[in-house]
């Protein structure tokens, strides 16, 4: 496993364009990146298209980036996730003809992936009972339906800074719930 500054390195000599090295960075963080535009977007063919707008993205400012402010993957992972929140606001702005949606084959796991799933969600789940009731919705609605901090600060009715910091806390309480 890379350290942080092991990617702050990579992201760096990306900056002045080392193929190896954005090869490397992609090796280490495109798993992560994945998952991520996965969660937002909900199919996998649009994550894959997503990860890869986000990797021509981190090619291009990768300059921008400055070692020692935010965490490097914290870097990415904010590029990852605004490309994909991106594509779903297109995707809801754009109406399609679902037409031929009845001739695609089915992308749904099989039945092993749907039992470990299942066993993973029910883990999360219960985390989330801990967490306040509009904490909860105000995580799923950032993490899973891709709304906007300020979406969701308009909705609770509270400054932006503060969704910020539900969010963030709500994030601390999951992960320490889910490593218990």
């Amino acid at each position: 496993m890379a350290t942080l500054e092991d990617i702050e390195d990579l992201i760096a000599r990306t900056a002045l364009a080392d193929r190896a090295a954005f090869q490397e960075l992609y090796q280490l963080t495109s798993a992560k990146l994945f998952g991520i535009s996965l969660r937002v977007l909900g199919t996998r063919s649009e994550a894959e298209e997503a990860v890869q707008d986000s990797y021509i993205k981190i090619w291009r400012s990768a300059g921008r980036y400055q070692a020692g402010g935010y965490s490097p993957m914290t870097w990415l992972i904010t590029i990852a996730r605004n490309t994909a929140i991106d594509r779903l606001r297109a995707r809801r702005s754009s109406a399609s003809d679902l037409s031929e949606a009845d001739a695609i084959p089915s992308s749904d796991p099989g039945p092993e992936a749907l039992a470990i799933a299942g066993s993973e969600r029910a883990r999360l789940m219960s985390c989330m009972e801990e967490l306040d009731a509009d904490r909860s919705e105000a995580v799923k609605g950032a993490y899973l339906l891709g709304l906007t901090y300020q979406e969701l600060a308009e909705r609770y009715d509270v400054p932006l800074n503060t969704m910020r910091t539900w969010l963030r806390r709500s994030l601390k309480k999951l992960k320490d719930c889910l490593t218990r």
